[in-house]
């Protein structure tokens, strides 16, 4: 039998096993929460093979990499050099997966991302070792442009975080949005009070304020954008922003908000109600979108190694098997683009209230069908 550490110390050492894995992610801080997500539906995924991916018996590392990028590379170096991992998944943010991503693919290890997946990887620094089970950064944001677009809608007001994936998102909403851009903001990574961005956005009175908040940061921007009344005025939409375990904490002030994504609890795939189902009676909390593409980063893990009679040696067969991406997504039919990220839907979620009180977001229409992310025609992936 696998010995599985999901504990939650730094000090945990896993025993030796058949497959190696090392999940990177901010354990610690402000995005500990969603770091937990990703761990859980990574974990759930590997017991539901029986821990043995691919027959593999399957030991999973966690390590902290405090939201931090040079903390992230001492902690990819140690899975990599002491630890002899096969595959790691993550780290979580764009920043530290920029830091640690040449890293990995020059010690020539898989590298499977449940969450960032940054413009430079999806095109010009693409790598045979690299699969997103999430999407490329610019994806949701540009699929929200275009249906703002086609709304009618004039005038927008952008926030994000000044790192990586914040930055990608507003190229990609930017991108394809036909109005004006009324104010842009880029907050430091570790802001957690917007009372100033909120004042500007009431004096600039765009149609409606887009966003880009993910974890904690998403909890208290909606909370106070809620709290100051103007989203009775001036719409709110955000993408990777806000999930039903989120909600709990921003509150009614959520009610009405809108969302672009590729995953909802309500998303009609065969193998969704199964994994959350299982997920709630395993964990006592409703996945996030984040959970469910850490799910099938073991689903993906596992339909490749069980192809290749888990030979983990053979590298090219291996990643050759990835592409294929054989296995029952939560999302339903699952299909990589040449860049190695997603092609999927994309669709609106309005959060509303439940007759039981309970706050969800609950799926509107499908405003992108089988979305193609733009960085393919940069990526001239090399041979592994």
């Amino acid at each position: 039998m696998a010995t599985i550490f999901s504990f939650y110390g730094t000090d945990v050492r896993a025993q030796s096993g058949d497959l190696k894995i090392g999940l990177v992610g901010p354990f610690s801080g402000p995005s500990a929460a969603a770091a937990q997500q990703v761990l859980d539906g990574f974990m759930l995924g590997v017991e539901t093979f029986g821990s043995k991916l691919g027959g593999l018996n399957t030991t999973v590392l966690r390590e902290d990499d405090q939201l931090k990028p040079d903390v992230a590379l001492q902690a990819v170096n140690k899975l990599i050099e002491r630890d002899k991992v096969d595959v790691i998944v993550g780290p979580q943010y764009s920043n530290t997966m920029l830091a640690s991503q040449r890293t990995i693919t020059d010690a020539k290890i898989l590298n499977v991302s449940a969450v960032a997946g940054p413009s430079l990887i999806a095109g010009k620094q693409c790598s045979p070792y690299f699969f997103a089970t999430s999407f490329q950064n610019d994806e949701a944001h540009e699929v929200m442009g275009l249906y703002l677009t086609s709304k009618g809608i004039k005038r927008v007001y952008l926030l994000a975080p000044n790192y990586p994936a914040g930055r990608d998102a507003l190229t990609g909403f930017k991108r394809t949005f036909k109005g004006e851009i009324v104010g842009e903001a880029y907050t430091p990574l570790s802001q957690l009070d917007f009372a100033a961005e909120i004042a500007q956005i009431k004096q600039a009175n765009p149609d409606v304020v887009y966003v880009f908040y993910p974890a904690t940061f998403g909890i208290n921007f909606h909370k106070q954008y809620g709290q100051s009344g103007l989203i009775k005025d001036i719409p709110l939409y955000s993408s990777s922003s806000v999930d039903e375990a989120s909600l709990v904490a921003i509150g009614d002030v959520a009610i009405g908000t809108f969302q672009a994504t590729s995953w909802n609890f309500d998303t009609p795939a065969p193998a969704n109600k199964k994994f959350t189902d299982t997920f709630v009676k395993r964990f006592n909390y409703r996945p996030s979108f984040i959970s469910a593409y850490a799910f099938d980063a073991a689903q993906l893990l596992n339909a490749a190694l069980t192809e290749v009679n888990g030979n983990l040696a053979d590298k090219p067969t291996l990643i050759a098997a990835m592409e294929k991406a054989h296995f029952s997504s939560v999302r339903g039919p699952f299909k990589f683009a040449s860049n190695h990220i997603p092609i999927q839907n994309w669709d609106l979620v309005e959060v509303v209230k439940e007759s039981d009180g309970k706050l969800i977001q609950k799926t509107l229409t499908t405003m992108q069908a089988n979305y193609v992310n733009a960085y393919v025609k940069d990526c001239n992936m090399p041979k592994p």
